[in-house]
């Protein structure tokens, strides 16, 4: 049986599913070929059976939307105790994570002025007090080299909004009318993508998560799961909260490789193998180091045309399905 490839995005606003589709396939053929898989590029661009799949589930985030303002609305709020708890944790957990990945004496200054602001405050009450610290901290730490240049187009609010995703998705909250939370329903379409049969899973940011826990729900075999930009091993606030307890790689995984760039101020402290237990067979997450050009390096596209991360998964593909997916340089 011919093996599927699915994408599951991260943190971001609604998307369209086929452009984005095209965008992906499109990073990922040109790190295949880079890697020297151009039939493997061929084969995937073409997809004549509809093999590749966009898991999208962005727009679940704008239904019911949190208190404090929806898209282009002000800042963006949480709706709850659970998510403001959890967002104050994320803060100081981000920026505790940069900090033991960037040296220097100008950065340090900068993060210990961030690490001051992500504390909570003794009379701090509501989401949007939270909000007002998470807005501050992102402020701050957008001077650190090398994100002040996005400045101009990477909003605070912008990427609170996108912190602000991964609470509500912890906090197992927003029921819908038949009482399936938000976290729930994201992974309702993520197994429905997966389907029955064999599939290379990639997933990026807030989607790994998502990705992680939908496949310990399934017995789909997945030859290979990859993770781009994950924040799985934010040690004090994702890891104690993810399911099941205690974190370990889904069974029907037959390999995981973890994807970091240095410059990604999402993915913080990014060795998986070192928070998750093994599977059964002795499956664990392989983190590398992957460096890209650029101010903005949290993007799917950055990661995937990344010949190290294109290359394992043009292989595992060509390994599922035969001679259809391989080919060398044309």
């Amino acid at each position: 049986m011919q093996s599927r490839l699915v994408f599951v995005h991260g943190i971001g606003g609604p998307r369209d599913p086929v452009r984005e589709l095209t965008a992906w396939t499109g990073a990922l053929a040109s790190g295949m070929r880079a890697a020297g898989h151009s039939g493997a590029a061929r084969h995937l661009l073409s997809d004549s059976q509809g093999m590749n799949m966009f898991v999208h589930y962005a727009d679940l985030f704008a239904h019911g939307q949190a208190q404090g303002g929806g898209a282009g609305s002000g800042p963006p709020g949480i709706a709850g105790d659970a998510e403001s708890e959890i967002l104050s944790d994320l803060l100081v957990a981000w920026v505790d994570g940069l900090a033991a990945e960037h040296d220097g004496e100008r950065d340090r200054k900068i993060l210990d002025h961030a690490r001051a602001e992500a504390g909570p405050r003794a009379q701090e009450q509501g989401g949007l007090a939270v909000v007002r610290r998470a807005l501050n901290v992102a402020t701050t730490l957008l001077a650190l080299k090398p994100w002040g240049a996005a400045a101009r187009w990477i909003t605070p609010k912008t990427m609170v909004s996108h912190l602000a995703q991964v609470a509500r998705y912890l906090a197992r909250a927003e029921p819908d009318a038949n009482g399936a939370g938000l976290d729930r329903r994201i992974r309702a379409r993520v197994a429905e993508a997966v389907g029955n049969g064999p599939c290379v899973v990639v997933a990026h940011s807030l989607g790994s998560i998502v990705a992680l826990e939908t496949l310990h729900e399934l017995n789909t075999p997945v030859p290979l799961f990859v993770t781009l930009g994950s924040p799985i091993a934010m040690r004090t606030v994702v890891w104690p909260r993810l399911a099941p307890q205690p974190p370990s790689v889904p069974e029907c995984v037959g390999a995981w490789l973890n994807f970091w760039d240095r410059d990604d101020i999402i993915a913080v402290r990014p060795r998986l193998e070192r928070e998750l237990r093994p599977s059964a067979t002795e499956v664990a997450p392989v983190s590398r180091r992957v460096d890209s050009d650029g101010t903005w390096v949290h993007s799917a596209e950055k990661y995937l045309a990344q010949p190290a991360v294109a290359g394992p998964i043009a292989e595992a593909l060509a390994a599922a399905d035969g001679p259809a997916r391989s080919g060398g340089s044309a």
